[in-house]
């Protein structure tokens, strides 16, 4: 019987500003989505975050809905305004009580809390700073990840210090399209991507300092490539496409993951990285530290001949409603590329879809289309094992409906349907199906 190894961490994700709302309670300060969603034009509608899923008061709600389809972990992002309003000055007691008691209830319902550091929502005040560009915020970083490390001693075992840096620079400092909406030259980008590492690197010390025992990774997106043909030729070419800086270099695996686990950049780093990297001097590269475990977001993947170009996935080609491409091959291949390069072992921290959900007349919400979608790429993951490569978890990417960033509430990526008018939760076809999937380890993915 196929299953998934034992002890495999079956979870679902979500993100602070995305569904807990109560954007100003309890003495939260303002971060760059409140402000960046306050100014018109940026979010589809003029949505914001400031109820998105009130989860900050329904938590226990959400909580029992998870222990209710089997969730064995919850993957959440600690918002940094509510616990430091500032981002580096007085300790918000209000902000962490809430986290203690999300904490405490997901304990309480044999659920492990995966804390991530940062997901996107920076302090205002530290963005007036000059926010990622800013090295004063490696210090800062470090002080923040202290101070949650020492109230979760004993609870929270794992964490992840930033969520996708590749979206932190290539959205918000590049194209503009997210919070703080700037947009800047390449070399203030690799910039703010070292700096990123060097924050990871020092709240991994914090944490470690506090306690030795806590998991420390981070979470990652970006280009990986797959082998439309299962040669060893097409293997290796998919690999070297994958972490190949010259077609494009700011939305990619590696400059993070290169920065923190081969202290350097890849050879085919373009010549704004390049000039950049002549400005770093040596201890910076001592001060990286490699992460536990990489978190891996995965939603789509390119294919790739045995030459390593792209090829065209044609017309009429499977779509979610974003019109992000449905690529399952991407979960075999793209964990396998990782692991071959680094040697860490691997946790899939986001992986889900956009579906066109609504209410039936039935009163259910029937997502078929989102059950097909996760059992392929779970099939997928599950070759991977079968292939060696370490998997520790798979998180599905999201719990809830929520607030999709630019896209406002249009996209609806959850297993659980809410109602935004009245905050109503609704458990999709999907919820339930993925319990099945969760209580049989894996093994109802390839029931005849």
């Amino acid at each position: 019987m196929k299953q998934f190894p034992e002890n495999f961490l079956w979870g679902v994700a979500c993100a602070s500003y995305q569904c807990e709302g109560a954007w100003d309670a309890d003495g939260k300060g303002p971060n760059i989505w409140d402000d960046f969603t306050h100014a018109p034009g940026h979010v589809k509608n003029g949505d914001t975050g400031d109820t998105a899923c009130d989860s900050y008061h329904r938590y226990t709600e959400d909580v029992a809905l998870m222990k209710a389809h089997g969730i064995r972990a919850y993957r959440f992002s600690v918002s940094w305004a509510r616990v430091i309003p500032d981002g580096d000055g007085e300790i918000n007691e209000a902000g962490l009580a809430f986290y203690d008691r999300l904490i405490d209830e997901l304990i309480a319902n044999d659920i492990e809390p995966l804390v991530t550091l940062y997901h996107w929502d920076l302090p205002s005040a530290l963005q007036r700073k000059g926010g990622w560009l800013n090295r004063d915020i490696v210090e800062t970083f470090g002080r923040y990840a202290a101070v949650l490390a020492e109230r979760f001693r004993g609870r929270v075992h794992t964490y992840m210090t930033v969520n996708e840096p590749q979206c932190v620079t290539a959205l918000g400092y590049g194209t503009g399209t997210h919070a703080p909406g700037l947009k800047m030259e390449e070399e203030d980008l690799a910039r703010i991507y070292h700096i990123l590492a060097l924050s990871h690197s020092e709240a991994y010390r914090r944490i470690k300092a506090v306690d030795p025992g806590a998991r420390v990774g981070c979470a990652n997106c970006g280009k990986l490539c797959y082998p439309v043909n299962d040669t060893p030729e097409n293997i290796d070419a998919a690999y070297r496409a994958s972490f190949d800086l010259s077609e494009g270099w700011v939305f990619t695996q590696n400059i993070f993951l290169d920065s923190l686990v081969l202290r350097r950049y890849d050879e085919s780093a373009p010549a704004a990285v390049k000039r950049f990297a002549a400005t770093i001097p040596a201890s910076d590269w001592e001060k990286m530290e490699a992460p536990d475990f990489i978190g891996l977001n995965v939603y789509q993947g390119t294919p790739v001949d045995e030459s390593g170009r792209p090829v065209p996935l044609g017309a009429g080609r499977p779509l979610t409603a974003c019109k992000w491409n449905i690529t399952p091959e991407i979960m075999r291949w793209g964990p396998a590329n990782l692991y071959r390069r680094y040697a860490l072992p691997l946790y899939i921290t986001e992986n889900g879809l956009s579906c066109n959900d609504k209410v039936y007349l039935d009163g259910k919400v029937h997502d078929a289309d989102r059950i097909d979608f996760l059992h392929r790429y779970l099939m997928e993951l599950h070759a991977a094992v079968e292939d060696g490569v370490p998997v520790l978890g798979y998180l599905q990417w999201s719990f809830l409906d929520n607030f999709e960033w630019a896209e406002g509430y249009d996209e609806r990526f959850g297993i659980i349907y809410v109602d935004f008018a009245t905050f109503r939760r609704i458990p999709k076809d999907s919820a339930v199906w993925y319990k099945g999937v969760i209580e049989s380890n894996g093994a109802a993915l390839f029931d005849d």
